[in-house]
């Protein structure tokens, strides 16, 4: 899903979202070190610390605040008395656009074939995408739906690196390529080949995909062999589905690959396998991934050993070694952030400003900064848009399961997920992987599970214009005068 670029500056200065008695009193350089203290002992989760009762009984109330607010953290992995933390800044109220209520009106009328022909006539790409993801065999006999599917498979440029500012580039054949396998597979199994033989990777993914719907074991075989880790893993994951354990020995030669998304799936397809040889074979692969020390990498560990027969308890991650970033206490006291994120041209252009809120998760805003500044998300995708829902993206493999190689903590506050707020991507409590979400729309219930580290400030029409694949061409951090 590599079509574009971003880019992601950032602005610093004083006086960001605080209370006024935080404006009012400067600290001196050893409140400033306690603070630190108290975020270390919160990242550290140690409730023991002596800097938490010392800020608890701090003069001044922003320092008594973090301390407070850091040992309910570390007791309570929910932090239920989050609402007794004074209120903070809300973020900005975004109007959302046109399109999207025609968005939603097509799930309850998808097998109203002459709404779902009208979808795909839309004006706004991510309607006709909704409309694609929607059709079923009730629409089947539909000349017009058909004949629109089977143009713009065979419409797929041969140059789908880039695409248009509001326009797309292999998402309409690829998605439609799906459409028709469901709704004629005769008319989809004439064409998935040219698909799988694309030079866009994507499209080879989304041929897997649609391979599994038709039942072309043969395609999948070739793709759980292709070049791309993603491809490898969509491919996998549909073969196993439809063979069960009768290509394990082609799994078995798949955890000898890189990838993390791609072992995972070749090992979770391996587990109860009665082939002899295949428990052997993912004990062996298991150790070279404890070796690469990422913590984000905890699926593929944990896939590994249950195709070994061995309990997940037997993981052996990397050791958290919490540091405090250097901008967390300022953060935490309210210095005021910016990261401006500009799209690559071959992903349509344009950027966006967001704040970091360092105010309610100063660790986990300090630590997006440093990777900005060491320039960790540039040329980095979105790997998944869901129109209605989120964006995610910022990770290096192009995929949920690859992220960085030490966790973020939690740092769940008051501050709701909100349209334009910018969550940290998660697989469990405490397993931040550095990979943003934007919220599209207000996403509430998230905030049960998922810290809020950020919010767009200007520019939320070229996020709602974000489409799979698209390209951070580079993080920059963006001064305030």
């Amino acid at each position: 899903m590599r079509i574009g670029r971003s880019v992601l500056v950032m602005t610093i200065s004083l006086g960001g979202p605080m209370h006024l008695e935080a404006q009012r009193a400067a600290l001196t350089a050893a409140d400033a070190a306690l603070v630190g203290r108290i975020l270390l002992a919160e990242d550290r989760r140690d409730s023991t610390d002596i800097a938490l009762s010392a800020g608890a009984r701090h003069a001044d109330a922003r320092v008594r605040t973090i301390a407070w607010r850091a040992r309910h953290r570390i007791r309570d992995s929910k932090f239920a008395a989050r609402d007794s933390l004074p209120p903070v800044s809300p973020p900005p109220v975004w109007p959302e656009p046109a399109w999207r209520l025609r968005y939603r009106a097509l799930q309850p009328r998808r097998d109203d074939c002459g709404v779902m022909r009208a979808a795909l006539a839309d004006s706004a790409w991510p309607v006709r995408l909704r409309a694609l993801a929607l059709l079923r065999e009730s629409c089947a006999g539909d000349a017009a739906i058909a004949a629109t599917l089977i143009r713009w498979v065979e419409t797929l440029p041969a140059d789908a690196s880039r695409r248009a500012a509001g326009g797309v580039s292999w998402h309409a054949a690829a998605n439609a390529l799906l459409a028709l396998a469901r709704l004629r597979p005769a008319d989809a199994s004439l064409r998935v080949g040219g698909m799988a033989a694309h030079t866009q990777w994507q499209t080879r993914m989304y041929a897997a995909r649609a391979a599994g719907t038709l039942g072309d074991t043969n395609r999948l075989r070739a793709l759980a062999r292709d070049p791309n880790p993603n491809v490898r893993e969509a491919a996998i994951g549909a073969l196993s589905e439809l063979t069960g354990h009768a290509e394990d020995s082609l799994y078995i030669a798949a955890l000898e690959s890189d990838g993390a998304q791609a072992v995972r799936a070749a090992a979770m397809a391996l587990k109860g396998s009665p082939l002899s040889g295949a428990r052997e074979a993912a004990l062996r692969v298991f150790p070279k991934w404890v070796l690469r020390r990422n913590a984000s990498e905890r699926d593929v560990r944990i896939a590994l050993l249950e195709a070994a027969g061995v309990p997940a308890s037997q993981d052996r991650p990397p050791a958290h070694a919490p540091t405090l970033p250097p901008r967390a206490v300022a953060l935490a006291l309210g210095e005021d952030v910016r990261l401006r994120v500009t799209m690559s041209g071959a992903s349509g252009g344009g950027s966006f400003v967001v704040r970091l809120r360092g105010d309610v998760a100063p660790i986990m805003a300090g630590r997006v900064l440093e990777l900005t500044q060491s320039r960790y998300y540039d040329n980095t995708t979105w790997h998944r848009t869901e129109h209605d829902f989120v964006v995610q993206g910022l990770g290096h493999g192009d995929n949920e399961y690859v992220g960085h190689d030490q966790y973020f903590r939690d740092e769940l506050g008051t501050l709701p997920h909100a349209r334009g707020t910018i969550g940290m991507s998660t697989r469990g409590h405490d397993t931040g992987d550095a990979q943003w979400f934007i919220n599209l729309r207000d996403n509430l219930r998230l905030g049960a599970d998922y810290t809020v580290f950020a919010e767009v400030v200007d520019g939320m029409h070229v996020v709602d214009g974000i489409m799979e694949g698209d390209v951070v061409a580079r993080v920059e951090v963006l001064t305030i005068p």
